[in-house]
């Protein structure tokens, strides 16, 4: 049980990992075109029922998304997604790896399909983002910024198991 509050706390340092190296990767012209507010129009969209956007571009704004978009962000996105790493250990009775660094950055690489293939196909974009927004390049935004995300939840389950 442990180790799922370290993942979780994990995970929002990985969201907040993952956040700088979306805003440097941004400043060399790496976008995936995804920005917080609208992923709380599509969180906010989940709660009335509408999973897919033609585009979410134009689906109408709700009050408060960019809100709701740091909050899905961080407790949904960041904190309960890290706490797959562990449970995927102990569903599978595969013995976690002794190198939680590794582990994370590899875990980090693995949820990357979550963008490729739940979020921006549900944007009206496609899977791997491949109809987003002229410019952007969600492939490889979404896999730079997965890998510091992963090393986020990695550090800190190794740190919190050896306090």
């Amino acid at each position: 049980m442990e180790i799922l509050i370290w993942a979780f706390l994990g995970g929002l340092a990985g969201a907040v990992l993952m956040d700088i190296t979306e805003t440097y990767a941004a400043k060399v012209g790496i976008t995936s075109g995804v920005n917080v507010a609208l992923v709380g129009r599509w969180f906010l969209g989940l709660l009335h029922g509408k999973f897919f956007h033609s585009d979410i571009l134009e689906t109408r704004s709700f009050a408060n998304e960019i809100k709701a978009g740091w909050a899905f962000h961080f407790l949904i996105g960041g904190g309960v997604v890290a706490m797959m790493y562990p449970l995927f250990f102990q569903i599978t009775g595969l013995t976690l790896p002794d190198n939680h660094l590794l582990g994370g950055i590899l875990f980090g690489l693995a949820t990357s399909l979550l963008p490729w293939f739940i979020l921006l196909p549900s944007f009206g974009w496609g899977f791997f983002g491949r109809r987003g927004p002229t410019g952007s390049n969600a492939l490889l935004a979404s896999t730079l910024s997965h890998i510091p995300y992963g090393l986020g939840v990695g550090a800190v389950i190794a740190l919190g198991l050896n306090i």
